[in-house]
């Protein structure tokens, strides 16, 4: 239960519909008493009175009752289900809100071997399973117990000796209900693995799509996805069958207090020491007796689902966030000069292998340094540590003379804006894309923004303009649409330090000469950090690092590089062979 327990936290929110859940099925419990006593006094009635004016006015009385009685279950019965659903349902959101909020607090470490599918899974159909536990589970529990003491209760008021007779099978039911809970969790463990496993496939397949269409893949892809299916509904029956064994098992040996009613209850009538009206009422409680066990059945099987689905919703939220404000974390002022220094920095993923080593490098404020080197090297990395998406294994990063990890992450990143060759847009339109660097921006700044990323033309020729969507991922615009709406939502953010991935590959020259204007106008007055494959593109840099065997090999400026004769002057070299053929 210990898994549980971030649950029963969340659970304290809706206390008001949880406690009025159970004093509804209380009352339930005390409407279902009432109808075996009214039909017990209904017998007496017939047989002692026969058919009188006095009976048919009590038969009138009892009939008028038990209509109450039925009116009034049917209320409660809408109260207990609405209440318990708003509880239910209260709870999974509020779950699914906090597994969600600590997802996006995760290192990027966490995510470099995680499907998305598989989180997915995690947030929305393993929570699902904690609806049923706090909306049925628990107050079954509750409400079972009582109701097995209430009904115990009457029926040793009926006749003691049939009651203890009758309470043989419980433990036999006890021992079922351990045996079933130390089986059925690692079953609905695995169920629940296996359809994250099928959600992370279907996610990836439909992802890639065109991938799969181009490269004639759609029988491969069929059958992975048709094996997950299979591999999950195997899974489930699994579960189901230990399920489907158990409920019987229940149902057989609350039974067996049936039989020996049947023959003790049967004797004793004979022998003339029980009322025929009390051995019927004792029937008609026996049912309302073995009732809460087979409930409390149904119940334990939804606690061991959603324990079963709460194990894998723990590990997630075990999982270290990033690296949390130190108390006495600093706020920079509203705008950083943006004066960049790296010291002795070395960093490491999580295999363990260097990727940068003694890392010595400084950018002054407004200037703009390359980072150039072959692939592999670390640039990339290098300029993910700046916004700290990763930490420094060893030495620190400064920005205006501040250790970067003394900074709050909020007000760290409010100074940077990125711009990467991959570009990520959102499903929505371009208007919400673009203020996405800034959503309190006015109309007038958002559509300066995007004149400045010289996007604002082929915008407005789109069908509904700024309000066109851009499907998922931005499906429905070219490479250089997307990268100059990407370079709009930069403009628009108006960050002091400027980082940009790559981001003018894989275009036409046409097309990259617009994203070049619009790069040069966003890095006008702030501190630019560019990485570049086409070497064309940096000459006039304040500074170029050359990167070769995760160090700095050597820096300066183009000319300087060039006089050097070193790593920077071979590449620029084949650059130079290759452009008749590729046009760089």
């Amino acid at each position: 239960m210990k898994s549980l327990a971030f649950v029963f936290r969340a659970a304290k929110k809706y206390k008001a519909p949880l406690i009025v859940t159970v004093i509804s099925m209380l009352l339930l419990i005390g409407a279902q008493l009432l109808i075996p006593w009214i039909i017990r006094s209904l017998i007496n009635i017939v047989t002692d009175e026969g058919l009188t004016a006095a009976a048919f006015k009590q038969i009138t009385t009892l009939t008028l009752i038990a209509a109450g009685v039925y009116v009034v279950k049917a209320g409660l019965q809408f109260l207990r289900s609405y209440m318990a659903h708003i509880a239910g349902w209260g709870v999974v959101a509020d779950v699914r809100k906090k597994v969600y909020n600590h997802l996006q607090r995760l290192t990027l470490r966490f995510y470099e071997d995680k499907q998305t599918g598989q989180m997915m899974s995690r947030v929305v159909n393993d929570t699902e399973l904690f609806e049923a536990l706090i909306a049925h589970a628990i107050p079954d529990v509750v409400v079972n117990i009582l109701t097995f003491l209430g009904v115990g209760s009457v029926l040793f008021v009926l006749n003691w000796k049939l009651t203890l007779l009758s309470l043989l099978p419980v433990p036999f039911v006890i021992l079922s209900l351990r045996i079933y809970a130390k089986r059925v969790r690692p079953a609905f463990v695995f169920r629940q693995k296996e359809l994250g496993e099928l959600n992370a496939i279907l996610n990836d397949n439909i992802s890639g799509i065109r991938e799969i269409k181009a490269f004639t893949r759609e029988q491969y892809a069929f059958q992975s996805v048709g094996q997950r299916i299979e591999h999950y509904r195997t899974s489930l029956l699994n579960a189901l069958k230990l399920m489907a064994t158990f409920h019987p098992f229940v149902e057989f040996t609350s039974s067996l207090g049936v039989l020996v009613v049947i023959y003790f209850g049967g004797r004793l009538v004979v022998q003339g020491g029980l009322p025929i009206a009390d051995l019927v009422a004792f029937f008609l409680y026996l049912d309302l007796f073995y009732q809460p066990v087979r409930n409390l059945s149904n119940a334990w099987e939804a606690v061991q689902t959603s324990l079963a689905a709460a194990e894998r919703v723990a590990e997630l939220l075990d999982e270290e966030p990033e690296p949390h404000n130190p108390s006495d974390a600093k706020m920079l002022k509203q705008r950083a000069d943006g004066h960049v220094v790296f010291e002795n920095v070395g960093f490491a993923y999580q295999s363990g292998e260097p990727v940068l080593q003694n890392i010595n490098l400084e950018i002054p404020a407004h200037n703009v340094v390359a980072l150039v080197g072959p692939t592999g090297v670390g640039k990339s990395t290098m300029v993910s540590l700046l916004p700290r998406f990763y930490d420094v294994s060893s030495g620190s990063i400064r920005l205006d003379g501040e250790d970067i990890r003394e900074i709050s992450l909020e007000s760290l990143r409010t100074q940077i804006s990125i711009v990467l060759q991959d570009v990520f847009l959102f499903h929505g339109t371009v208007r919400e894309n673009i203020l996405f660097g800034n959503p309190e921006a006015s109309e007038e700044e958002m559509i300066e923004a995007a004149k400045a990323a010289n996007a604002d033309q082929f915008i407005s020729q789109l069908p509904q303009g700024y309000d066109t969507m851009v499907g998922e991922r931005g499906i429905k615009l070219s490479g250089g649409q997307k990268q100059r709406i990407s370079i709009a939502r930069a403009v628009l953010k108006d960050a002091p330090i400027l980082i940009l991935d790559e981001a003018t590959s894989a275009v036409d020259t046409e097309t990259e000469l617009l994203i070049q204007q619009a790069l040069e106008r966003l890095m006008v007055g702030r501190t630019t950090i560019l990485i570049a494959h086409r070497l064309s593109t940096i000459r006039n840099a304040d500074q170029i690092v050359v990167l070769e065997g995760n160090q700095i090999a050597e820096k300066g400026t183009h000319q300087e590089l060039i006089q050097h004769g070193g790593l920077y002057q071979r590449l620029v070299n084949v650059q130079q062979q290759l452009q008749p053929i590729v046009g760089v």
